[in-house]
């Protein structure tokens, strides 16, 4: 089929599928992906996931990279920072473990379990931000979940390199030990900088107050952050969640009149269109049209244990940490179950799995299916709990 005809069969039925899911309230994402894998070569085979696709659903992956760094507040991890960091990591650790151990168990090779562990530790800051918005929650609770959230994105940037280096094959001790200083000081040199250009520098001012010019700025600090990470022996979404994570601390300049934050905002409101109506979608709908295991090779019950594992693995470890940090044991829970989502980032590591060869396509249609099922539940779990709790 052509390209052109291709693009808009997807777009359409994709944004038409989103806008009947929304009065259900079902995660955007969802069906997106199922677009793709209904008309991917899976189901219809109607299209298939050619070259000029993939260019596109890279592009859109590199703008829904800037799109979560621009809407992450940086200063929100402040209020309680050691509780938070303390409760991402655990849950990243239990996550880790029971992901590792399951996909083991299932004789899919060293690599492919650490992989997928790691796929299973990150949560989608975008599921636990839309549970929040909906549901009222003490503002400990709230800071403390969206702290884990941001925290786990600053951890799956690190696993991210570690999995680049795990596709080249080069992940010896030494190799390991210099890729992590490699992380750190990219992420610290970059966070240093904006700390200055972004919060202090007055000339920056000047670029801010004209929106067109701050919107190039805005697109080439993204390409050269990501260009820089490459050429680190990173991965390219790095450096566009970083420069979209550095533009963010424009909240924290001291502003009386605040232009600064309203220039922000009118930018983000501007992306959003483009990106969340064209971009981000034709990601996540080349995600599905990636999707085509065999029906021999689908365990139901690897996926099932894969589910336990991620939302056990944030219930645990996470509802572990804040129990820990200092929070009753409902507070403690909520926040386990208000971490369990997974969603976009997951399903960028997928991808990049999947292509460098780490996973096949059983694992890779199972996570898949695990991350569309954490975010259908955790809303779902999340307000039955309150409910409860408060009854």
């Amino acid at each position: 089929m052509d390209f052109l005809a291709s693009l808009a069969i997807l777009l359409v039925i994709a944004k038409s599928v989103e806008w009947a899911f929304e009065k259900v309230e079902i995660h955007p994402i969802i069906a997106h992906v199922l677009t793709g894998i209904v008309l991917g070569p899976f189901v219809l085979g109607i299209i298939e996931p050619t070259e000029e696709l993939k260019v596109l659903s890279t592009f859109g992956l590199i703008m829904m990279m800037l799109y979560m760094g621009l809407t992450s507040n940086f200063s929100a991890i402040a209020q309680n920072t050691k509780k938070s960091v303390f409760v991402a990591f655990l849950g990243v650790v239990v996550s880790f473990v029971l992901g590792f151990l399951t996909v083991y168990y299932f004789g899919k090779g060293l690599t492919a379990a650490i992989f997928v562990g790691i796929t299973l530790g990150n949560t989608a800051i975008e599921v636990t931000s839309g549970v929040l918005v909906k549901e009222r929650v003490k503002r400990e609770v709230s800071s403390i979940l969206m702290g884990a959230a941001f925290a786990d994105d600053i951890m799956a940037v690190y696993l991210i390199g570690i999995i680049t280096a795990m596709a080249s094959g080069s992940l010896d001790p030494l190799s390991f030990g210099w890729l992590t200083v490699k992380i750190f000081s990219f992420i610290a040199a970059t966070l240093l900088i904006s700390e200055f250009v972004f919060k202090r520098s007055r000339w920056f001012f000047s670029i801010v107050r004209n929106l067109n010019v701050f919107f190039t700025f805005t697109l080439i600090l993204t390409f050269a952050l990501a260009i820089i990470a490459e050429w680190a022996g990173l991965n390219q979404i790095i450096g566009a969640y970083l420069a979209g994570l550095t533009i963010s601390r424009l909240r924290e300049r001291k502003d009386p009149l605040v232009v600064t934050r309203i220039k922000l905002n009118e930018l983000i409101e501007d992306l959003q269109v483009v990106l969340t109506e064209f971009f981000i979608p034709l990601f996540f709908i080349y995600v599905g049209l990636m999707f085509n295991p065999p029906l021999s090779s689908i365990s139901p019950v690897l996926i099932g244990l894969l589910y336990a594992s991620a939302v056990l693995g944030k219930l645990i470890g996470c509802g572990l940490g804040a129990r820990i940090s200092g929070l009753n044991w409902k507070d403690a829970l909520t926040v386990g179950i208000g971490m369990g989502g997974r969603g976009s980032l997951e399903l960028a590591i997928l991808t990049f799995g999947l292509s460098a060869g780490l996973i096949d396509q059983t694992l890779f249609a199972s996570v898949i299916v695990v991350s569309m099922l954490t975010a259908l539940s955790t809303p779902a779990f999340f307000k039955t709990y309150l409910k409860r709790a408060k009854a």
